[in-house]
């Protein structure tokens, strides 16, 4: 099973669960930029997060043969705060690099004038960029700020087959199938979808323009959803093909849209990583093996 993560942060994520990850499976991943938990204060948190994203990160996760993409946003619940939004000016800097590959995410948190700004400003630069928007549907009033993206992607005139709506359940997934934009399904321990009610939408509305992430960040989640879910597929009579569609075949033809993702002809990313490497001086080793 060949697994592509389209939706995990990784930067709050450690070294074993990157080893977990690659014995399950993942080969290549896409980490969102998210908020950090606590507020920022400054437009300088943003910079120094989205430096990470395009550097640090990216060399961590080849040291164990997975292959790291990353979205670039102000995401919807800072995009509240005044501190915050100068970041707006920032992000063309950030866009226009390489493994970048979506605007994200973007969209709602609690519905609120200041985030529909943010988003359809957003939006905007997605259709400058030519690359695809990753959308964040709230968690409260799911269906109505469901609803809204929708009509605020029609108004962009970005194609819905280059948006992809994100945390969706069997309350919001047909709307965004019928708008012809892409689904996106977090799978999580406790809340949103599991893989179990995954596997059922599924079975209901086929394997077209799905894409099924972990969403594992720093809070109560699990790295391994992906393969999990891929492993209730088969226990539920679909075959490997059909896995490695949800799993790996759809994540890169969404992405692909970019132009730019960075994975290995065959798509094994099993390339020996040499850990004496470093970025920046840095190293994921720590001290001597005496």
């Amino acid at each position: 099973m060949r697994i592509f993560d389209p939706h995990i942060h990784m930067s709050s994520r450690t070294t074993d669960d990157y080893e977990a990850m690659h014995a399950a499976g993942v080969r290549a991943l896409v980490e969102p930029a998210f908020w950090l938990g606590q507020p920022r204060t400054s437009v300088g948190s943003f910079t120094d997060y989205f430096d990470a994203l395009v550097g640090w990160e990216r060399f961590r996760a080849a040291q164990f043969g997975i292959a790291h993409h990353c979205t670039i946003a102000l995401n919807p619940k800072e995009a509240n705060d005044p501190r915050c939004v100068e970041v707006l000016d920032v992000l063309p800097r950030y866009l226009a690099k390489d493994g970048v590959v979506a605007v994200g995410e973007v969209g709602f948190d609690s519905m609120t004038v200041e985030e529909e700004k943010a988003f359809v400003r957003q939006l905007e630069l997605a259709v400058e960029f030519e690359l695809p928007a990753m959308v964040h549907t709230p968690h409260r009033d799911k269906e109505q700020g469901t609803r809204r993206t929708l009509e605020l992607v029609e108004q962009s005139g970005l194609a819905p087959g280059m948006v992809v709506v994100d945390h969706l359940n069997e309350v919001t997934v047909d709307q965004v199938d019928e708008a012809g934009c892409w689904m996106g399904f977090s799978i999580y321990p406790d809340t949103k979808m599991d893989e179990h009610r995954m596997v059922a939408i599924l079975q209901r509305r086929g394997l077209d323009r799905v894409l099924v992430n972990s969403a594992a960040d720093w809070g109560r989640s699990d790295p391994l959803k992906t393969a999990k879910t891929g492993a209730a597929m088969l226990d539920a009579g679909f075959s490997e093909d059909d896995v490695d569609r949800v799993l790996w075949r759809n994540p890169v033809e969404f992405f692909g849209q970019s132009g730019r993702l960075m994975l290995p002809a065959d798509g094994s990313g099993d390339e020996t990583a040499d850990a004496s490497a470093t970025f920046e001086g840095n190293s994921i080793l720590r001290g001597s093996r005496d």
